[in-house]
């Protein structure tokens, strides 16, 4: 992963940990249960799109890595959906 890539997902992050201290301040403010869950939602799908962008370049870099120019091995490609799979589980 290159530092252009690395930095997008540290930034995605930094966004999720604001959107995680803003649920919190909203819990201690006793704020209305509608926008806790809008909040809360927010943040979810946030996270998951880090999740799913991080899985994206990794697969990339482990495909690159396994076969260089030629063309991804059955076994390159069938490790790569396992990795998305075992991921995509945990997002709902």
């Amino acid at each position: 992963m290159d530092s252009d890539e690395a930095g997008r997902l540290i930034n995605r992050l930094r966004r999720v940990e604001g959107q995680s201290r803003g649920l919190q301040r909203m819990i201690e403010q006793g704020r209305p249960c509608e926008e806790i869950f809008t909040q809360l939602a927010a943040t979810k799908a946030a996270l998951d799109r880090v999740g799913v962008l991080l899985i994206s370049l990794k697969m990339r870099e482990c495909l690159n890595e396994e076969v260089g120019d030629d063309v991804a091995s059955p076994e390159a490609v069938e490790k790569a959906l396992e990795a998305f799979l075992k991921y995509a589980r945990c997002v709902k």
